[in-house]
């Protein structure tokens, strides 16, 4: 088939895409430098509906080139986008349909094909990297012999093998002959599969993306003057020669191993990536982009494009728009935020508060030095952003000016919204919340940061308890975006409302939660946790259950995880489980004798690599029936698959997705196995365990 033939067919499946236009017009470039067709990419909406690419994008851009190569008295192409925006990649949404692998190989000739007519169509072309540039527009950009840069342009990336894809319309051979495979194995893999990290404008420039870095205020008019130069000569754009030797292999040896920590083979795509990182040391482009339409086509076709297609709907569509959540016109404003504690959680919570809602901040506790520790943790914290250049000079001075600290709780007498993050023990916190309402106005918020506790009971001897909810985060505070707003016996619709307005300019994803002990995440995981402690003192050793657990991909070993939560934590939030839920949730005399003899992790970590620390070894007492690894990995996802079950029974969440969606953004469930519901599903494991599969009940579209 012919380029045109294959955009042709394949539009004829892209019945729900939101077209790209490229709207071309001429443009006299300064310095007798000649005539320039300037192609701009714009959808037709506002910046908060990105530019991107389906196949009738595809096929505007192709005739828009082709229109202007034609013409003779055109010197060169240039290609921006609409105002704040280049282009974020592919159009997606069409994914699902695709039922022939044909199809899929398609959409990556048809990319390959329009793009490279800026590199091989004879004329000097032009990217102008306005804004946002993800993967396609990304990719856009490398195809282009020149590219500018606006210093304000954010979210430049490849995040492709994020959702269990790679770049496919050129990244993999472009990149490492542009930048070398070392930065290109750090952009394409390792900045994709941590948590999908994006370049700055400037950062991009640094590794050799962009020539030269503009200023954003007259952005397309210096890019203009800019491109002129190169065009007479003026400017001569020299780029740093490429190690083709051992240092290619060993960047993609590196990337290698990076993948495994993250995705421990479970996943294709980074893999797939790096071959063709490999393969573009002696490749030539053909080849390269023959080889990356095989790979796409796969990945398309692929169990794990789908699941990262529902989890990444999840993520940017459920979460923007929480079930349950009241009406936002109910929510009162929050000028001042009181923090109950000066520890590490609530030091994190202080910063966070402090940054996004830009009001005062204080922290009050037992005496002078724990407030004066918790105040100097936040300021060391904004001194170290100022440090990385991730604030100016005024802005940090203004949030320390923000966050201050007192033994005297009645600071708390005009504040809107009061959080305590204090010690795990019911009466402590209602003691504080008992001494708060006498201090604090009728209309202010109480909320806790409890992780596992009951905020009715914590509220029953309030005169108000209407005005207390549950404001559940996950540490570290800053990195993980879950949220889990919990909604008591009495929390009234307004309170409500502040908290889910609160979550928001937080920048965090918020989930409506009944309260039930321990509420999602550390439901499940206390659940997945006690299933393997269980299998360690049955006689499973802890390396083995470990990696027993690796085939999942998950981001950490379940005695790693239990080192970050804290054992004492684990310990403290399985008790209260086990309360609740005697014949599901057992303690691990083993958690608690380690817990006891004061240890805080199973492991010590000589030359960086896990080892049983001996004194744990010497503690523990294990049985004579070990698991295999795929009896644990049976018994685990069998006993996640039962309590979700009755999570939804009972109507701890709305439905299913939200459970998916509390696990991918606070527990770090893999992208590529999508929601735990519909992995649940197609494993067979939930209708084995229940006798239904979740998809059943109407819970997992894309199972």
């Amino acid at each position: 088939m012919s380029l045109q033939e294959l955009i042709d067919s394949a539009s004829e499946l892209s019945t729900d895409e939101v077209v790209t236009l490229a709207h071309s017009r001429d443009v006299v470039l300064p310095g007798k430098a000649g005539l320039m067709a300037l192609i701009t990419l714009d959808n037709g909406h506002d910046h908060t509906k990105p530019n991107t690419f389906g196949p009738k994008g595809l096929g505007s851009l192709n005739t828009a080139i082709d229109a202007a190569l034609a013409r003779d008295e055109i010197v060169a192409i240039g290609v921006t986008g609409k105002p704040f925006i280049l282009a974020a990649g592919a159009d997606l949404t069409g994914v699902p349909k695709l039922t022939e692998r044909e199809q899929a190989l398609a959409l990556g000739q048809i990319g390959h094909g329009v793009l490279r007519k800026l590199v091989d169509g004879g004329k000097p072309s032009f990217a102008f990297v306005n804004g946002v540039a993800l993967g396609g527009g990304l990719e856009v950009a490398l195809h282009a012999t020149y590219r500018t840069v606006s210093v304000a342009a954010g979210m430049l990336s490849t995040p492709e093998v994020f959702l269990g894809l790679l770049p496919g319309w050129g990244g993999n051979f472009l990149l490492p002959n542009l930048i070398g495979a070392d930065n290109a194995v750090k952009v394409v893999v390792e900045n994709a599969l941590n948590q999908n990290k994006m370049l700055s404008g400037p950062e991009a420039v640094e590794l050799g993306i962009g020539d030269v870095l503009l200023e954003s205020a007259d952005f397309l008019e210096q890019s203009l003057i800019w491109a002129s130069k190169v065009l007479t000569g003026d400017v001569v754009v020299e780029r740093a020669p490429i190690d083709r030797g051992d240092a290619w292999d060993a960047a993609v040896a590196r990337g290698k191993a990076f993948a495994d920590v993250k995705v421990s083979g479970a996943a294709p795509a980074p893999y797939k990536a790096l071959e063709l990182i490999a393969a573009a040391k002696d490749n030539d482009r053909d080849r390269g982009f023959a080889a990356e339409d095989e790979a796409l086509a796969d990945l398309i076709m692929s169990e794990e494009l789908r699941s990262g297609l529902y989890a990444f709907d999840l993520v940017n569509k459920r979460a923007k728009r929480p079930a349950g959540a009241p009406d936002k016109s109910l929510a009162r404003p929050v000028n001042k935020v009181g923090v109950v504690g000066a520890g590490l959680m609530a030091g994190q919570l202080a910063l966070l508060f402090a940054r996004r809602l830009e009001v005062p901040v204080v922290l009050t506790d037992l005496d002078q030095e724990r407030v004066d520790r918790g105040v100097g943790y936040v300021h060391g914290e904004i001194d170290k952003l100022l440090g990385k250049g991730r604030l100016r000079a005024d802005k940090a001075n203004q949030l320390k000016a923000l966050v201050t600290g007192s033994v005297d709780r009645s600071v708390f007498a005009d504040a809107d919204f009061v959080i305590e993050a204090v010690f795990e023990e019911l009466q402590l916190k209602k003691t504080i919340f008992a001494d708060l309402e006498k201090i604090i106005r009728p209309d202010a918020i109480l909320a806790t940061n409890t992780s596992s506790l009951s905020i009715t009971d914590m509220a029953a001897d309030l005169e108000h308890p209407e005005r207390v909810v549950g404001f559940h985060f996950f540490n570290p505070v800053a990195v993980l975006p879950l949220l889990e707003i919990i909604r008591a016996d009495q929390t009234d619709d307004a309170t409500l409302a502040t908290a889910f307005a609160v979550g928001k300019k937080l920048k965090k994803s918020c989930v409506l939660v009944k309260d039930a002990p321990a509420f999602v995440v550390n439901r499940l995981l206390t659940r997945f946790l006690g299933e393997v402690s269980a299998a360690v003192d049955e006689g499973t050793p802890i390396p083995e259950a470990d990696k027993a657990l690796s085939a999942l991909g998950l981001p950490m070993p379940p005695f790693v995880l239990l080192q970050l939560v804290g054992l004492p934590v684990a310990l403290h939030v399985a008790e209260t489980m086990n309360r609740a839920y005697p014949d599901r949730f057992a303690v691990s005399a083993n958690l608690a004798a380690v817990v006891a003899a004061g240890k805080q992790s199973f492991y010590v970590w000589p030359e960086g690599k896990p080892v049983v620390d001996p004194d744990v070894a010497a503690l523990v007492t294990v049985g004579d029936k070990p698991s295999t690894p795929d009896e644990l990995r049976t018994r685990v996802l069998t006993a996640l698959a039962e309590e979700i079950h009755i999570m939804l029974d009972e109507g701890v969440v709305a439905e299913a997705q939200d459970i998916d969606l509390c696990l991918l953004l606070g527990a770090g469930w893999p992208f590529h196995l999508g929601g735990i519901t519909p992995y649940l599903d197609r494993t067979g494991i939930a209708e084995k365990t229940n006798a239904n599969r979740f998809l059943s009940k109407g819970l997992a579209s894309l199972a």
